[in-house]
């Protein structure tokens, strides 16, 4: 049977697939500077290799009889998401694919390099060499799948999305925005500021973290937790990687950080196991990915309900000196804060979908051509100070600099986070409703009964079904940004 050759490719598609996300782990967060180079050639070499047993033309022929075969609703789903991704493969070579990560590699190790110092003039070349391939793939892509060169891209990260539909949301969002946070920041001058009592030593923020990740849920028999220059989640669900970065005035950034990856790796973690090795059995894009680690991160973590249990958990972990003086409402304050920065990791709940529509609308002509990659900061300070009133210029390292995903060739992946967090706000308001004790579950440290939710209704589906259609399942209706603007209104403004 065809379907059976199929499955047994499966499993030898995801052995390279673990082998390359472990070596891709493993430059980010301890290879030596030396072993860049080779590094860099063994991942192409893998790539090409992953590409060429995944777009063999026999392929097309074990498909096309599957679909003759009797199947059951699983195994047709199955099917479907094999051809799927077996027809976005074949857009590209061998030979494109080998050449083109080897460029990503060694783009991101420069960028680890020049980012501290913001050397935006010696990254240029490499990034110029990545927008000329993100080009030529998008244009690829586009022929084949019959869609606009940037609808292609973003296809690769969140199938079924398109410009047309996320433009007009990101439009409303932006408007909103713009008068939401001028209001949410007069109210919030009422409240006291007090100063976080730093330092934080690395080893205790780290322990911190461990025991909010355990509390959580994640399962440290198939994952764990280091640092590197960008949080990431990364690895395979038997054994997800998660990273983050520490800083000693503010413990908030990285323990905010971990429980943001922490939502992405429970996803991993969730995911049907018999069918790891079949795109049906992976998550259903990075939009319903970062819905996951959004609804950790900002439905959770930054509820008052949940630093009602977790304040006793900064002095058993940070001791007594880092809450000396504090009550729940002083901590609130910094929890809550709304103020524009120029850093999208470390933005608040209401500024980030700015910093995710600016660089929407900048890949975009990236993309098409209507801008340079030498134009890219001047174009990126033009939108920081319309968007956020905050200038980027002669400071690369805060502005284009800052994010890993362009310089990995990761374009059509910033709507995602946005699109997410509205996922987000759509599915804690369908928990609530069906648990509506469900703040009261946070209070006590209790998270069994949102993580059956989401493990029911949303991880054990992986890409059985659209993203849509997931959702619609979940929660009743499509996408509605309403839910996101009245989580916003009611949390700030209420």
């Amino acid at each position: 049977m065809s379907f059976a050759k199929l499955d047994q490719l499966g499993h030898r598609l995801e052995s390279l697939e673990h082998a390359q996300s472990m070596l891709s782990v493993d430059e980010a967060v301890q290879m030596p500077a030396g072993g860049g180079e080779k590094r860099a050639e063994a991942m192409a070499i893998l790539a090409g290799m992953y590409h060429e047993l995944a777009t063999a033309p026999h392929i097309a022929d074990w498909i096309a009889e599957a679909e003759t075969e009797s199947l059951d609703a699983m195994q047709r789903a199955a099917l479907r998401e094999r051809k799927r991704v077996y027809t976005n493969m074949t857009c590209l070579s061998a030979e494109f694919v080998q050449m083109q990560v080897g460029a990503q590699v060694r783009s991101q190790q420069l960028w680890r390099e020049l980012r501290p110092m913001g050397d935006w003039k010696g990254f240029l070349p490499a990034f110029e060499g990545i927008v000329t391939l993100v080009r030529e793939e998008a244009q690829l892509r586009s022929e084949v799948l019959g869609l606009s060169p940037y609808d292609a891209l973003i296809d690769q990260y969140d199938p079924g999305s398109r410009q047309a539909d996320i433009t007009p949301i990101f439009s409303a969002l932006k408007t909103f925005l713009k008068g939401f946070i001028p209001q949410a920041m007069e109210r919030q001058r009422a409240g006291m500021d007090k100063p976080l009592n730093a330092p934080f030593a690395i080893e205790k923020q780290k322990a911190l973290g461990l025991a909010m990740m355990k509390a959580i849920g994640f399962d440290f028999e198939h994952g764990r937790l280091d640092i590197s220059h960008h949080p990431f989640c990364g690895g395979v669900p038997s054994d997800v990687r998660m990273t983050t970065r520490y800083e000693t005035g503010d413990f908030l950034s990285a323990l905010m950080g971990i429980l943001h990856e922490t939502g992405h790796g429970l996803y991993e973690q969730g995911l049907p196991k018999q069918w790891s090795h079949w795109p049906v059995g992976k998550a259903r894009g990075m939009a319903m990915h970062e819905s996951q680690s959004l609804f950790v991160e900002k439905q959770i973590a930054r509820s008052r309900e949940f630093w009602q249990w977790a304040m006793p958990k900064l002095l058993e972990h940070l001791g007594e000196g880092s809450i000396a003086g504090w009550n729940i409402d002083d901590l609130m304050v910094h929890v809550h804060r709304i103020e524009p920065g120029l850093i999208r990791v470390d933005a608040d709940e209401a500024t980030y979908p700015l910093h995710v529509i600016m660089r929407f609308e900048l890949e975009q002509g990236l993309v098409s051509g209507g801008l340079a990659p030498k134009d890219v900061p001047d174009a990126w300070d033009h939108k920081m100070k319309d968007y956020l009133g905050l200038s980027t210029i002669d400071n690369a390292a805060s502005g284009p600099m800052q994010d890993v995903h362009w310089p990995s060739g990761a374009f059509g992946y910033f709507p995602s986070y946005t699109l997410g967090a509205m996922m987000a706000a759509q599915q804690w308001a369908a928990i609530e409703r069906k648990n509506p004790d469900l703040r009261g579950d946070v209070a006590k440290g209790s998270f069994d009964a949102v993580n059956t939710w989401r493990r029911d209704n949303i991880w054990s589906k992986a890409s059985q079904f659209s993203t849509q259609e997931i959702l619609t399942q979940a929660t009743g209706e499509p996408l509605q940004a309403k839910y996101f603007i009245s989580h916003l209104k009611q949390r700030y403004l209420s």
